[in-house]
């Protein structure tokens, strides 16, 4: 019986010893995870960051591509506005000279 005991005592000290372990190991992943899961935070942050610069970027360019168009919608006119009077101009002082 002595025999049995003893080997009942040395299965019970390494099923106490797997179960230390396993909980070790549960810990050790738990801290894992609880890193991941706060490395996601962030990430999910920087996005949600990225994501309202992006936009705001989005807009401001919409608006400086519309100015732009403005622009150069105003030098077209003005160009073709000034070509008019430099060629009426020369109409003009050539009509003068001949008078």
């Amino acid at each position: 019986m002595t025999q049995q005991a003893a080997a009942l005592q040395t299965y019970n000290n390494e099923l106490v010893k797997c179960i230390e372990d396993l909980c070790s190991k549960r810990e050790e992943l738990n801290h894992q995870i609880k890193q991941e899961e706060e490395e996601k935070e962030r990430l999910q942050h920087d996005i949600r960051v990225l994501s309202e610069k992006l936009s705001r970027v989005n807009e401001s360019l919409a608006q400086r591509l519309a100015a732009r168009a403005t622009f150069d919608r105003t030098i077209a006119e003005t160009e073709a506005a000034y070509t008019k009077f430099i060629l009426h101009s020369g109409l003009f002082v050539i009509y003068l000279i001949d008078l």
